[in-house]
């Protein structure tokens, strides 16, 4: 946290334009107006990366970024996040010129200006999160952020622990690089068919199937079932859920937000 006593910054608290710094705090639930202005005066409200510690400060919260104790505050009721359970054969597309479904089939147009953070391929199934925030979505799919996925995969053929741990430790040699799992664990196994539990980080695509297929396990189902902090649960195949304050609160500190 900056010390208290850091430059604050003048843009804001000598604009006439605005609402007042303290109202938008007690506005987003961080208390009453008293108690923003007692965060303002502690050194505990950032606007755009600059300390601000004069009451008159005016912000305009519709354009810029507004942090308590490192965390951005919401301000902007209209962004919206969702969890879907995307089915086989739909594409992680909103739209598609050869008419196959895609996520728009799903969500309809209920929600303006809604995208997907990151894809699965046509014949896997899972999570995929949708945002009208565009520095959410910008950080959740960036890969210095590393965020973690899980996966669901169904094998062919009975895959030992120790192959899944040299998949931890060592990894495998694909066209485009080594690549490791971050985790993984073996749920079920037959003489014909594996189950097993994988966690990584690399957004690459279509990365669980090639490194299984590189092995000799080729995937016969994958199903994604988090991402970051966010959990598939009981979501149907098909539908979504409106992600909860809190949930949206746990990926965005995930992502540095």
């Amino acid at each position: 946290m900056p010390h208290p006593y850091s430059r604050a910054s003048k843009a804001h608290s000598d604009s006439p334009e605005g609402i007042r710094l303290q109202k938008v705090l007690a506005a987003a639930g961080l208390g009453s107006r008293r108690k923003a202005e007692e965060m303002i005066l502690d050194g505990r409200v950032e606007v755009d990366g600059e300390l601000v510690t004069e009451l008159g400060s005016r912000v305009n919260p519709d354009k810029q970024q507004i942090r308590v104790d490192g965390s951005r505050i919401h301000i902007n009721d209209k962004h919206i996040t969702l969890a879907l359970n995307k089915p086989k054969k739909v594409l992680s597309t909103m739209d598609d010129p050869k008419g196959r479904w895609t996520l728009r089939d799903i969500i309809g147009d209920k929600y303006e200006r809604i995208f997907h953070m990151g894809r699965l391929d046509y014949d896997s199934e899972g999570l995929i999160l949708m945002t009208n925030d565009g520095e959410l979505s910008q950080h959740v799919m960036h890969p210095s952020y590393e965020i973690q996925k899980t996966y669901i995969a169904t094998l062919e053929g009975k895959i030992t622990g120790g192959t899944l741990r040299r998949l931890v430790t060592t990894g495998v040699d694909l066209d485009d690089g080594f690549i490791k799992f971050d985790k993984a664990a073996l749920i079920d196994s037959r003489r014909d068919q594996s189950v097993v539990r994988v966690v990584l980080h690399s957004g690459k695509n279509r990365i669980v199937r090639r490194m299984f297929g590189a092995i000799g396990y080729p995937v016969t189902r994958l199903v994604r079932t988090h991402i970051g902090p966010i959990a598939l649960g009981d979501l149907k195949p098909g539908s979504y859920r409106v992600l909860s304050a809190t949930e949206v609160k746990s990926l965005e500190k995930q992502v540095g937000l």
